[in-house]
């Protein structure tokens, strides 16, 4: 069974919105129902569990019925920082899941992921056991000592850019939030960190420019724009 379980919790403070960027609505529609109907839609996503921001739940719930997201079983308060509201949508999901599902761990504020993005996650987490959505780097990358001057060059080709998905059994990631209780590590900003933190590999799946994490005001006129965009018949994939 593959489970994707989208995180909601943050309270988008770079934003610098009266409410929680997810929830901020484009073209008639919150950002966080553009992110669950890509999985509502997708064919191989057998269940949605939701961590949701303190407070906001009633409100989901109320879109959830509105837009027909059937798939959705769940929605769990978030906690205090990201990894604590993983360990919350874990600790829901294992209740009643066996250890050899998948779990997609998706941003409720990255609503251009693809299809093909979300088949590939599973696929390599059914291969490798693990699939972390990344991108390359392209741009240049510099050291900066004090945030203004460099005078050195990181070699680029070393670096991949994460995005989410980020799949995984659910017995392994639930056994690596409990090994980093354990060992105290309790602010780990991503999954993928925190299974290197914990000793793990990880492996790729396929990414996207157009799977943008909506942080900035920049950002919602950039998704703005992609729900517009059709691409030019030739251009080559």
């Amino acid at each position: 069974m593959n489970i994707a379980m989208i995180i909601a919790g943050g309270s988008g403070s770079r934003m610098h919105q009266d409410i929680p960027k997810q929830f901020l609505t484009v073209n008639e529609k919150p950002v966080i129902i553009y992110t669950l109907e890509v999985f509502q839609k997708h064919p191989a996503v057998d269940e949605i569990v939701v961590v949701c921001i303190e407070g906001w739940e009633k409100v989901l719930w109320a879109y959830i019925k509105q837009f027909s997201l059937t798939k959705v079983t769940a929605v769990v308060t978030g906690g205090h920082c990201g990894q604590n509201s993983i360990y919350r949508g874990l600790r829901e999901i294992q209740k009643d899941h066996s250890p050899d599902d998948i779990v997609l761990v998706h941003d409720a504020i990255r609503p251009m992921v693809s299809e093909e993005i979300i088949s590939d996650c599973i696929n390599k987490t059914m291969e490798y056991g693990c699939g972390i959505a990344c991108i390359p780097c392209v741009e240049v990358m510099l050291i900066s000592k004090d945030q203004k001057t460099s005078t050195e060059v990181f070699d680029r080709d070393c670096l991949k850019r994460t995005q989410t998905p980020q799949g995984f059994r659910l017995g392994k990631l639930w056994a690596v939030h409990q090994q980093a209780l354990e060992r105290g590590v309790t602010d780990s900003i991503a999954s993928c960190m925190l299974m290197i933190e914990m000793g793990e590999s990880v492996h790729f799946s396929k990414g996207s420019e157009k799977n943008l994490k909506l942080t900035t005001v920049e950002d919602i006129d950039i998704f703005k724009a992609l729900l517009l965009a059709k691409r030019a018949e030739w251009l080559k994939a």
